[in-house]
């Protein structure tokens, strides 16, 4: 049985730590003690969270529930357990310092491996229905009641959704390569079946049943996908002169949904990989009736306005994405979703296969009124290319996008498989997403918003850090900052994310959490901004404002350091 106390003076060295290859060798040496039953859970908590995000499991404790655990355990007062935490900042080093200096102690305490830490964790996490606040509280009370001081510091941690040990996904893939081979040999197959079900303790837990598995692991029905990510070129020419002959479809400007099916049931996928289903009854009776037993296949969404004859903007086709009022949504705002890949059907694994043999199946299956084939072309010219480029955009559209015909689907990665060439917003000479990680207080006449600006990072996956590379002072609506203050209070933090390199400090830190789309008018090199920071110059947006929040994008898929780099190479190669 691996104990949770080993865990967690695991947890407290990686905290100590900085390089990832420190992290990597601790983290092999916490892996290879577990047992088969003990990996999935291990990994599950490594990542801060209970089960993949598909699934929909929160713990649902906030502060006030801890606070009370805590005091609760350690036999202080709340009042006393929230002047601690006013001044550490921090409720796991409250819970630490103050179990450390119990008032009282439990009459009998169990020792506690990970398994037993993590199954009172779901206990916790479905606890639901009257009483279920008081529940959520005792179980927490009985875990801090068994733990040592350096143990309640990181139940309490995640329990809040803040262990923060600046350890990502790719650092326990290595590590999991790492504890069965003794080197990263094995890191390509286990993070491409990472990719293809999104499910890192599932991965883990085949891969120590059954190593040779991870090299034939395939798509299957309700294990979603993480999605393919696009590329950027910025003229028509320069994609014809990488991808020569390739299929042009139009990048429309909705929601992307990812479908399984298996005979009568449906599930629909957010791109983060929420849960959707229940929110669009009309395309899941159409799913029902494509003629395939099982399938998987991706969509963009959009509301289409049959008066006008044109696509509705995007935030209005947002409001279909909600939790009530959901028949009056979908007659006010009826749904075309627009199949643009098929990457299962009916047993077999379409990912491997090139995109035009995909594309065949797609236009072979989808003929109906809700659910129809992406508009696509086969293109050879510059001069084809940007004829389609211009319509898409007289349509009401986004942009195109240009696809290898002979490549296969790379499911979370960002290959030139896929280039997005999109509209530019006023000078911006394109877009970015990045992630929020701080902002600012409203000054002058902004000053009754509480809310001025924005700090925001994009993500370095070769270093698995987020990176600044913009403060946001303008494209606020006043609707807009209201609506941002109330969300960024919410996630307020009083030290920076772990994962964060930064040189820049906003008034107030936020959890990594809220994706929003940046235009800007050019990019510059910049020594306060650490975006692929190197001989002490990163980069930086410059004249950045906000063009909207972007709800339907999770943090993995904001813009990497690496794509703003290139931007500023072919800023610099136009002079």
């Amino acid at each position: 049985m691996l104990l949770f106390s080993e865990a967690a003076a695991v947890f407290s060295e990686i905290e100590k730590r900085s390089g990832r290859l420190e992290m990597t060798d601790l983290l092999a040496a916490l892996l290879k003690k577990a047992e088969g039953a003990e990996i999935g859970k291990l990994t599950y908590l490594l990542q801060g969270m209970l089960a993949p995000p598909y699934e929909g499991i929160d713990l649902g404790v906030g502060e006030r529930f801890a606070i009370e655990a805590i005091a609760a355990s350690a036999g202080y007062s709340k009042k006393e357990v929230e002047a601690h935490y006013k001044k550490s900042g921090d409720l796991g080093d409250t819970a630490e310092a103050l179990i450390g200096k119990k008032k009282q102690t439990a009459l009998s305490t169990t020792e506690m491996g990970v398994t037993y830490v993590y199954d009172a964790m779901l206990q916790i996490a479905k606890a639901s229905g009257p009483g279920s606040q008081e529940m959520k509280i005792k179980l927490l009370t009985e875990l801090l009641n068994n733990a040592s001081p350096l143990e309640g510091r990181f139940l309490v941690r995640f329990v809040l959704g803040r262990l923060r040990l600046g350890v990502g996904d790719p650092t326990i893939i290595d590590a999991l390569s790492v504890a069965h081979v003794g080197d990263k040999s094995l890191r390509e197959p286990l993070e491409r079946a990472y990719n293809v079900c999104s499910d890192l303790g599932y991965v883990a837990k085949v891969f120590y049943e059954s190593p040779e598995r991870i090299e034939k692991f395939t798509v299957q029905p309700f294990k979603p996908l993480m999605p393919a990510l696009a590329e950027r070129l910025s003229t028509p020419k320069e994609i014809i002169e990488r991808l020569k002959k390739c299929a042009v479809e139009m990048k429309y400007d909705g929601f992307r949904l990812q479908c399984h099916k298996s005979g009568e049931r449906v599930e629909l996928y957010s791109r983060r990989l929420d849960r959707m289903t229940a929110m669009f009854p009309d395309v899941v009776d159409a799913i029902k009736g494509v003629k395939a037993k099982e399938l998987i296949f991706e969509g963009e969404a959009l509301a289409y306005d049959s008066a006008k004859k044109r696509y509705y903007p995007f935030q209005q086709t947002m409001r279909r994405r909600r939790k009530h009022g959901i028949e009056e949504a979908s007659k006010e705002f009826p749904l075309n979703l627009f199949v643009f890949d098929v990457l299962y059907a009916d047993g077999r694994d379409m990912t491997n296969e090139p995109y035009a043999k995909r594309r065949a199946l797609v236009e072979k299956l989808f003929k109906g009124k809700i659910l129809q084939p992406s508009q696509a072309l086969v293109v050879d010219s510059t001069k084809k290319l940007k004829e389609i480029f211009d319509e898409s955009l007289s349509e009401g559209l986004e942009g195109i996008m240009a696809k290898d015909l002979a490549a296969p689907y790379t499911a979370g990665k960002r290959k030139f498989a896929w280039i997005k060439l999109k509209k530019s917003y006023g000078k911006a000479v394109d877009t970015i997403d990045g992630v929020v990680v701080g902002y600012y207080l409203g000054h002058g006449a902004r000053a009754e918003f509480e809310f001025g600006g924005l700090l925001i990072a994009v993500y370095n996956p070769e270093r698995g850090k987020l990176e600044t590379v913009a403060k946001i002072g303008s494209g606020f609506s006043e609707a807009e900052m209201v609506e941002l203050e109330k969300m960024l209070e919410e996630i307020k933090a009083a030290r920076p994310p772990e994962e964060l390199d930064y040189r820049i400090e906003p008034e107030f830190w936020v959890e990594p959490k809220y994706v929003v789309e940046v235009a800007f008018d050019d990019i510059t090199q910049s020594p306060t901004h650490t975006c692929a920071m190197q001989d002490g110059k990163g980069y930086a947006l410059r004249f950045p404002r906000l063009v909207r929040i972007r709800t339907d994008k999770g943090v993995r898929e904001i813009t990497t350091s690496s794509e703003v780099a290139e931007m500023y190479e072919l800023q610099r190669s136009k002079g």
